[in-house]
């Protein structure tokens, strides 16, 4: 018989709040093992009795049986000193040092639990039903180890019935932190014309009469409030955009399950595995069948979410509408309200009833955001489901703090290998959202033990978040701030997500950055490595006038890239488009131009967008961000092979494309063919300079990044078109390409530096 020992497992990666202790507990008695399992803020220590062979095929079976939502990075097996075991036993959790284990985001709530809902006595129709696989997880979490009292649920007292599922072993509840019952757990309440509503039954009662008469309803979701009303009513639409202060931005809908989403959209098989995840995000999918208009407002994709709490199953089991609008509980630009006080301070004269319960949410989360392009999966949003999952690096990150960009904002913090990225933060351009920063950087100080040593910050000196950083190393005077440049850390970024660490063409498009020469980047091609870049080439600058207002006003961006290329008279030629713009404020910005006055000099791939987007008439002011690049790639046709001509000479001059978009619109060729033969002339771009840098380099990988990478077709063409022709093409998935995910490469390039 081999010979028994002591054996010590340590395992790190997302193994808490997942169910992973009691899956090792049963694990263990089914191998007929003795020992003990403890939670640590570090990850799982496991100490068993048995011989080798035994030890490692424990081992083995972990990593094959292990929980959904767990994520094991290291499992380290070693002998230690024998100790003797009886049993098999779960350990009280410690924190044992400043290194920390994985946060596991919320969790979509899971079929076993829905059944539960119809069939447990204690939890008929309990709207907080939750177990070790599913539930509220990082919202609720103050501190770790992950226990309840250091969870938002710690004032609940479990009763007789919840604490026996608890402690039960075998229960699939147990040691799950938010366990509750309709006995002893949250509670949901209705505001509704002075009255209120707790039981469940009358609420969801008056969800459904209240949605079918069209109201709009505040409701308290898992990371956030959201506003919501019936995705098919346009006057409850409209009367939502007014509440929101939202004029044209589209809505996101949840559908009642997939197969109501693939009656208003195209879901391919891809699409619906990410619908039905356990992140459960938004999927951005080709709209098909009609809503109500304002829902998307003329946009070809709509934005579509599964239920994820139970409460959603319990409103559309009721519903008459198979689809509802549910959007974030913030007016425009405001970070999403957590706090009832606060909800029922701001909604109680603009919703028609507001929906609260007694848990509060202590990290505030938005809904995730994503895209499938070539069948891959692409974050556009990393907020729920998703954050604080780490990104793993080859790279020393201890001590490092990214301070991110100025428009949809994450910041970083690096502890070991590790790069905890926050949740979305959002554009910190108001009082509300940068506060919401503030506090948001001091729980991932605590939660994650972290200190700062090195500070990496936008070399922008205007952004909230170049701002903070300085302030913290004041604070901290002994750390390191280093300035980085905006498109390196883009590229970084994707580089860090590949696990890239080599010379590569990396490719920056995106609306805004400050560059080397104090001009405003945004379509630039670099030869670079991680602490290294030189910029090959970019689009041609153009002067552009007014400040902020530039990126608000497309038409601004059209008139300078034409003054630029074709001179005044271009205008008398292009009634259309003139004809769409103030006469007076055309004349003053023409002058503003031929004098220089408050100009400066772009090669902004967001702007060259704007700028084609306004001389197509789609979008002259635009009611968001982005909109005018939005509405271009809305009316493309993919039939479309055709592209402009273009220049390649230090620049990439776009005259000849302009002129070729002007001889279309003369002949009035549809708008939808300029716009596809617009998108495949940037593709052609991409690959020609990108067959120029490797004739000069020899290099074959290309890195894509930027917030212009969000657009699906121009990605995938551009993704083709490399890959056709050899090349080795790295483009973001589970990092945002825009300014989501600029903190990671800011932080990457601080731990080379």
């Amino acid at each position: 018989m081999p010979e028994k020992t002591t054996y010590l497992i340590k395992i790190t990666g997302l193994v808490q709040g997942v169910g992973f202790r009691p899956f090792i507990y049963v694990l263990a008695e089914e191998f007929n093992l003795t020992g003990w399992v403890e939670n640590r803020n570090d990850g799982v220590l496991i100490k068993i009795n048995a011989d080798e062979k035994k030890a490692l095929h424990f081992i083995e079976e972990i990593k094959k049986q292990a929980p959904l939502a767990s994520s094991i990075k290291e499992i380290k097996l070693q002998k230690t000193d024998y100790e003797k075991f009886t049993d098999f036993s779960i350990k009280k959790s410690e924190s044992s040092s400043n290194a920390v284990t994985e946060v596991s985001p919320d969790i979509a709530v899971c079929d076993a639990c829905l059944e539960d809902m119809k069939s447990q006595e204690h939890r008929i129709n309990y709207p907080f039903t939750n177990c070790t696989n599913c539930g509220p997880r990082f919202t609720i979490i103050k501190d770790l180890p992950y226990d309840r009292e250091k969870t938002t649920m710690a004032e609940f007292e479990m009763c007789d019935t919840c604490k026996k599922e608890y402690t039960d072993i075998y229960d699939r509840r147990f040691h799950a932190q938010p366990v509750a019952c309709n006995n002893c757990g949250p509670h949901y309440t209705l505001y509704y014309k002075c009255n209120f509503y707790k039981n469940i039954n009358d609420i969801t009662d008056v969800i459904s009469y209240l949605t079918e008469e069209g109201k709009i309803i505040a409701i308290k979701g898992l990371g956030g409030f959201h506003l919501m009303c019936d995705a098919h009513n346009e006057d409850a639409v409209t009367d939502l955009r007014k509440l929101k202060n939202r004029e044209s931005k589209a809505f996101a809908v949840m559908c009642k399950n997939s197969e109501t989403a693939k009656k208003y959209a195209e879901v391919s098989s891809t699409e619906e595995t990410e619908l039905n995840s356990w992140q459960r995000p938004i999927v951005l999918l080709k709209s098909t069948k009609k809503l109500a208009p304002s829902v998307t407002n003329g946009l070809a994709n709509v934005g579509i979410m599964l239920p994820y709490i139970p409460m959603h199953y319990l409103m559309f089991e009721k519903l008459k509408t198979d689809v509802l609008v549910l959007t974030s509980g913030n007016l425009t630009d405001e970070p999403i309200i957590t706090s009832n006080e606060d909800a029922l301070k701001t909604f109680e004269d603009k919703a028609d009833a507001i929906i609260t319960y007694n848990r509060k949410i202590h990290n505030r989360t938005d809904d995730s955001v994503g895209i499938v392009v070539n069948d891959r999966f692409r974050l556009l949003r990393r907020s729920r489901g998703f954050a604080p999952s780490p990104i793993i690096t080859n790279f020393n990150t201890e001590g490092i703090f990214a301070a991110g960009s100025e428009f949809v904002n994450c910041f970083a913090v690096g502890k070991g290998n590790q790069v905890l990225m926050s949740q979305h933060i959002g554009d910190l351009k108001n009082l509300e959202t940068f506060e919401f920063y503030k506090e948001s950087y001091e729980l991932y100080k605590r939660l994650f033990r972290f200190k700062p040593k090195r500070i990496v910050a936008d070399m922008h000196p205007d952004y909230l978040s170049s701002k903070f950083a300085e302030d913290l190393h004041r604070k901290f005077p002994e750390t390191e701030l280093i300035k980085v440049q905006h498109h390196h850390a883009h590229i970084v970024s994707c580089m860090a997500e590949h696990g890239l660490n080599e010379k590569v063409i990396g490719i920056a498009f995106d609306g805004v950055g400050l560059g080397d020469d104090g001009n405003i980047w945004g379509g630039e091609f670099f030869i670079n490595n991680l602490s290294e870049y030189k910029q090959f080439s970019h689009f041609e600058y153009i002067n552009v006038a007014g400040g902020d207002a530039v990126s608000k006003e497309p038409w601004r961006s059209a008139v300078s890239y034409l003054y630029h290329y074709f001179g005044e008279m271009i205008f008398e030629d292009l009634p259309s488009f003139t004809g769409k713009i103030d006469a007076n404020r055309l004349k003053n910005y023409l002058q503003m131009l031929k004098n220089n006055f408050n100009t400066y000099k772009i090669s902004s791939a967001g702007r060259l967008f704007d700028a084609v987007s306004s001389l197509l008439g789609l979008v002259q002011t635009a009611g968001y961000h982005a909109e005018a690049p939005m509405r271009l790639e809305s009316i493309i046709n993919d039939d479309i092979t055709d592209f402009y001509d273009f220049e390649v000479t230090d620049v990439i001059s776009f005259k000849k494309t302009f002129a070729g978009i002007i001889n279309d619109l003369r002949n009035s060729v549809d708008a939808a063919i300029i716009s596809t033969k617009f998108h495949n002339t940037l593709a052609e771009v991409v690959l020609q300079l990108s067959k120029m840098i490797k004739q000069k380099t020899g290099i074959n990988k290309v890195v894509l990044s930027g917030g212009t990478f969000q657009n699906k077709y121009l990605l995938s063409r551009v993704e083709n078109r490399l890959s056709e022709n050899g090349f080795s093409v790295f483009s973001h998935e589970k990092i945002p390409s825009n300014d989501g995910g600029i903190a990671l490469g800011q932080l990457i390039i601080g731990s080379e530096l």
